[in-house]
This record gives C-alpha cells, structure tokens and sequence, in this order.
C-alpha cells in the first residue's frame, strides 16, 4: 500500500467521444495522461467501464508505472450521463479495480476544475450545450438536455439549425441562403436528395462539423446564419443570467465553440469570463481528494 505521501490520484473526464485519465501525486503532480474510447454510460455502462480502465492503465504506462498499481489508485471519475440518477446507481455500484472511486457528473468536475475546486460556475458550448454552478454543496444544471431536443446554441444544434434552413430554402419555403452552397460542398452533394441521405441516422457529432459554416457565412453578411446565431445568442444570454443570479464568484465558458461566439455575444456579457484554472480531468482529481479528506 502507498503512503499518504507516495498516494496517486485518478482524475478521469468520460464523455460521450472519449474518456481522458491523468495520474498525480499527493503534491499535484502529473505523471502521466491517457485517453481512450467514449465513456458515456448512457450509452452503455460496459462500454463506459471499459473505456475508464483503458484510459487508466495507458496512463499508468505513460507514468511508468504497471497495472498492478491500478487497485491502488484514488479515483474521482466525471462522467456524462450519471446527471441521470439511473445511471449514475449503476455507475456507482460498478466493482471497480481501483483502492477507491468517487464519481460526480463531468459537470461537476469541469466546474471543480475551471474554478480550482472553489466554488463557481461554467458554460460549455462544444458538441453539445449546458450551463452549471456549484456553490457550497448545491448545484444548478440549466438546459444539457441532449441532441436534438436540447442544447440549444451547441455545434450541434447550430449545424442541424442549417441543415434545416438549407432544406427550406430548397423547397422554396425559406429564404435563399448561402448555407446551401456550403453545406453542400462540405458534404459533397448535389441536391437537396443528395443531403438527406447523408443526414440518416446521423448524430451530435456530425452535425456539430458543421457548425463552423454558419459563423462563416454569418461573417459574410448571410441573413439567415445570422438568423441562427441570434437565436443561439438569446439562449445563451437567458442561460447566463439564471446561472449568476445564484451569486457564483466565478464563471468560465468552456468548449469549441467559444472562440467564435464571443463576437456574438454582448460585450458585457462575455467580459464577465474568466479563463478556466484547471482541466476538467484535473478538478476530478481535485472531487476525489475533498471526498478522501471528508473521510478521514
């Protein structure tokens, strides 16, 4: 058994493309990262338990260290999906290798360590959308509720919302856009025919490439791009207001897609940022020690 001073932490960020593990040390110290396949158990539990052990035992390699330090291990495990009560039972009763394992939303541990594992509060807009604050022990999830029937000014979101108007605009229906043109050679169609068979049983992350098209084509005077991302803007606006009305000392955007929104949102708005501190697989780290501090 490691001593409190040799103890190593787990710190693992599962979601729904891939599942990140970094191993420290009691003082914080990395000594090795890995990444492996989706750990969403939403999706599916045995997949997700997999994929933790993976990216584990490749961050163990990456450490110099073998898998029999596995079962010594400290693990704080942030997941997507376990928001969802049913999963996060099963996750919770998962016989897992390691010495111990607190598990916590990728919310959480996002939030944990955007703000270094004070209180705060944190937007993501990547793949998908969500807004979260945890101050003192309570938390607020607003919106996160999956594509297509939420996540509201995700990449996502923004790719379908083109698709959509394209697909109007094809009709006859909508208004002329340049999103046509774009979405049809990004996707290398001919026509609207061409389109919808490209779109069958596609997911977030299809829809999300094509996110990048309608800023795009927003920057270039398109009417309807920026018809979209007024819209994405209003969500986002309302979400920021619910999450500082709970007072929260911080807050961070996170996700792909910050770069290119800032310029649609109020100045005063995005001005109220502040860069995250740490990676989400780092504030997991930071869940597993409070949650092994509150035992001892």
């Amino acid at each position: 058994m490691l001593t409190s001073q040799q103890q190593l932490f787990l710190g693992i960020d599962g979601g729904g493309s891939k599942c990140k593990a970094v191993i420290l040390d009691a003082q914080m110290k990395c000594l090795g990262e890995g990444i492996a396949g989706a750990a969403n158990p939403f999706h599916s539990v045995e997949k997700a338990q997999k994929s933790i052990i993976d990216a584990a035992l490749l961050a163990l390699a990456d450490a110099g260290l073998g898998e029999q330090q596995l079962s010594q291990l400290i693990a704080g495990v942030g997941l997507a999906g376990v928001n969802i009560p049913k999963y996060f039972d099963l996750m919770n009763a998962w016989q897992h290798p390691f010495q111990a394992m607190h598990l916590a939303t990728d919310l959480h541990i996002a939030c944990l360590g955007a703000h270094n594992g004070e209180n705060g509060a944190i937007m993501i807009c990547g793949t998908g959308s969500v807004g979260y604050v945890s101050i003192d022990g309570a938390s607020l999830i607003v919106g996160g509720h999956g594509f297509p029937q939420g996540d509201t000014c995700s990449g996502a979101w923004l790719g379908l919302q083109a698709v959509q108007k394209v697909l109007l605009a094809a009709d006859d229906l909508g208004a002329q856009t340049s999103l046509t043109e774009r979405i049809y050679h990004a996707l290398d169609c001919s026509d609207s025919n061409d389109l919808v068979s490209q779109l069958c049983a596609q997911g977030a992350t299809f829809y999300a490439r094509l996110a990048i098209h309608v800023f795009d084509a927003a920057d270039e005077g398109d009417l309807v791009a920026q018809q979209i991302l007024a819209q994405a803007s209003n969500y986002f606006t309302a979400v920021f207001h619910k999450l500082m009305a709970k007072d929260p000392a911080r807050i961070s955007l996170i996700g792909g897609l910050q770069v290119r929104l800032k310029d649609w949102l109020a100045t005063d708005i995005f001005s109220q940022f502040s860069e995250p501190m740490q990676a989400p697989e780092i504030g997991a780290v930071l869940f597993a020690r409070q949650k092994t501090q509150s035992f001892t």
